[in-house]
């Protein structure tokens, strides 16, 4: 087992990863705030909208969706704020690795950070709006758009974390960069958790692929310029 993980530490990509997980199982700040803000976000909408029968099909999706986005931007403003708050960052950078690699690290410790809260998340969604609690076809969905929100806001988190108005900056440089991913995301979601025929919504999977590998490539070159003294 040891030596399995001293294997998995020699890449400077998992070992960003490895630190973040490692970090989190001790705190939880991270995957608690985003999970009690996702949830919130669902039954406040549920009240306010006070879905049917007849319109659930057309209201869910986007409420699923603004709840993981904006929980993720919580998440992404927290993360690298106790980067820079102990200093991580910059030990980060005088390390060996890559700038490329170092991104990469935290845009799969968000990956996953986001997916544990979804995987939580959805089966709540699911009885709160009554959907079907197995949706397979959802999963292709979540992990392209959860990736693309990730590249996304992994970069402007480290642009935002040096301002003062972080809070507000990162939202301000994320949702509109975001919003193919975002838009995306809810047009093949609809099908998908409500047990309709995928249809055309399938054509939506190749287009969030797309839009991950070029989000990854862009993000990760301007990561370096984001982050330099």
């Amino acid at each position: 087992m040891t030596s399995l993980v001293d294997r998995f530490l020699r890449w400077p990509v998992t070992a960003v990863l490895w630190k973040d997980v490692v970090l989190e199982t001790r705190t939880k700040d991270t995957l608690v705030s985003v999970f009690v803000f996702a949830l919130l976000s669902i039954v406040v909408f549920n009240f306010a909208l006070n879905p049917t029968p007849q319109n659930v099909a057309l209201v869910a999706p986007g409420i699923l969706w603004v709840a993981f986005t904006f929980g993720g931007v919580l998440g992404l403003t927290r993360s690298f704020a106790v980067e820079k708050e102990r200093g991580g960052m910059q030990s980060l950078l005088l390390t060996p690795a890559g700038r490329d690699s170092i991104y990469l690290g935290k845009v799969l410790s968000i990956f996953v950070f986001m997916l544990a809260v979804e995987v939580v998340t959805f089966p709540i969604f699911a009885v709160i709006y009554n959907l079907p609690l197995a949706a397979p076809e959802f999963i292709p969905v979540a992990l392209l758009a959860t990736l693309g929100i990730a590249a996304v806001g992994t970069l402007f988190s480290a642009m935002a974390v040096n301002t003062r108005a972080r809070e507000v900056m990162l939202p301000l440089l994320f949702l509109p960069i975001a919003v193919p991913v975002i838009v995306a995301a809810v047009e093949a979601s609809g099908p998908a958790i409500t047990g309709e025929p995928w249809g055309d919504a399938i054509q939506w999977l190749p287009i969030l692929a797309v839009f991950d590998v070029v989000f990854l490539v862009i993000c990760s070159l301007g990561f370096g310029f984001v982050v330099q003294d």
